[in-house]
């Protein structure tokens, strides 16, 4: 619900009360025209209301919650009982329809064939199964701001394989769009929205990128979340809702490749004695991403029967398991050599820390590296590293193979045979090491 500003405490009889108007939204749940609520504060008592005025705001979020929770725990029940309702209308050997949907489409064929249906099944006795058959329950209506909660039920089968914290950035995106929608224009019912309300929210953007400096793509991505929650829950459910967020990009958005360190740059970082300001783990991670080209989230991923340290070739084994990889492709193995090796040697175990935990690691490593001047610029980071390996691949003319199956990307050309082989991806990074860092030195006994 969009959060109305705070009332005035207002004189009653010497009393000072909280008076609202009951929201349009929520005026079926609520009778009530006017609601006043008393502080129990005599206008004497408090004549600047000053304390009224705390009571009044406490009084109001609470009145805010319980309307609410009406709200919600009516959607709940009427989605329970709509469920309850498909599921027996399949057991009974059709499909559900509501009252309003078989009155419309008119057959009346249809109709008498749904009452066969319950004389023949015994079921006209039970009052779930005419309900079920005849269509005795509407279809559940949504808010704006169900659509995150609803689109996630949609892709229940895709998360099912994701860690917590990737569950998480998955849903934040979808949860701000839904968010600034609200704020953009209303918490409106899902079959009331308009063309005119999802261009208003795309008008409401395009002021903000000017007043707030923002990329053009930050907007594009807030319509992009909220057209395909929009069209999901629809599907879903059979709403028959109009695509009124479809074609609504702003045009001019611009996607540039994410920076790279140059191969003097990484070099500097990789020896820079500022490294060791951060924690082993986080320095050790950093050393590993500039010399694989990791994405830092797979190392911080990686579990200990993955790190293969006694093999033939010691290796890291990239692969999905407690969590997500980016694409099919990222499930690789890459030969350790340099100061990866020296790094995962000193950590056998993996990073307990960051494990499942990137973007704190990315957040610790950025605000050291810009501390310690290893940023060349704003579009600097950890991530970087990785580009810059990719880059060092390219400069001894790798070939793109062995480039693709060691980065993780997709290989433009059919595949044929198991790929490049460890002993393959050994020689080429062989070729691209950098300067072996040293651990750093123990401080001297005080004894």
């Amino acid at each position: 619900m969009r959060r109305a500003k705070v009332p005035d405490p207002k004189n009653r009889d010497g009393i000072w009360y909280l008076i609202r108007r009951v929201p349009k939204n929520f005026e079926d749940l609520d009778r009530r025209r006017i609601v006043r609520i008393s502080t129990n504060i005599a206008v004497l008592d408090d004549p600047r209301k000053v304390r009224a005025k705390v009571v009044v705001e406490q009084l109001n979020l609470q009145l805010e919650a319980y309307w609410q929770g009406m709200r919600d725990g009516q959607s709940a029940d009427a989605r329970l009982r709509f469920e309850a309702a498909q599921k027996r209308a399949r057991a009974l050997g059709t499909n559900y329809q509501t009252v309003e949907e078989l009155r419309g489409g008119g057959d009346v064929v249809e109709a008498l064939t749904r009452i066969e249906l319950l004389i023949t099944q015994r079921a006209g006795e039970k009052e779930d199964d005419v309900a079920a058959v005849l269509g005795g329950e509407g279809r559940p209506r949504f808010r704006v701001s169900d659509l995150p909660g609803e689109y996630e039920k949609v892709q229940a089968a895709k998360l099912t394989g994701y860690s917590d914290a990737q569950v998480k950035r998955w849903r934040n995106p979808k949860v701000k769009a839904a968010t600034n929608f609200v704020e953009a224009v209303s918490d409106k019912y899902l079959d009331e929205l308009t063309r005119a309300d999802a261009i208003a929210f795309r008008e409401w953007w395009q002021t903000k990128l000017v007043t707030d400096n923002l990329e053009i793509g930050t907007a594009n991505k807030d319509i992009g979340h909220m057209n395909k929650m929009h069209r999901m829950v629809d599907m879903t459910n059979h709403l028959g809702l109009l695509p009124v967020f479809s074609r609504l990009r702003l045009e001019g958005e611009t996607t540039g490749s994410r920076a790279a360190f140059s191969p003097a740059e990484t070099k500097e970082i990789v020896l820079s004695p500022e490294l060791d300001r951060l924690n082993d783990e986080a320095r050790d991670i950093v050393l590993i991403v500039a010399e694989l080209g990791l994405r830092p989230s797979e190392v911080c991923g990686v579990l200990p029967h993955q790190i293969r340290l006694g093999a033939p070739i010691p290796l890291v084994a990239i692969v999905p398991e407690d969590r997500q990889l980016k694409n099919p492709q990222s499930e690789r193995e890459l030969p350790l050599v340099g100061n990866a090796l020296a790094a995962f040697r000193r950590h056998p175990n993996g990073f307990p820390t960051y494990r499942d935990k990137a973007d704190t690691l990315s957040a610790t490593v950025n605000k050291a590296l810009r501390k310690a001047k290893l940023l060349p610029t704003k579009d600097h980071t950890l991530y970087s590293l990785r580009h810059a390996f990719e880059d060092r691949l390219i400069e001894v003319e790798t070939p793109d193979k062995v480039v693709a199956s060691m980065m993780g990307h997709k290989f433009q050309r059919p595949k044929y045979g198991k790929g490049p082989t460890l002993e393959l991806k050994a020689r080429w990074l062989s070729k691209v090491l950098l300067p072996l860092r040293h651990e750093p030195t123990p401080p001297a006994s005080s004894d």
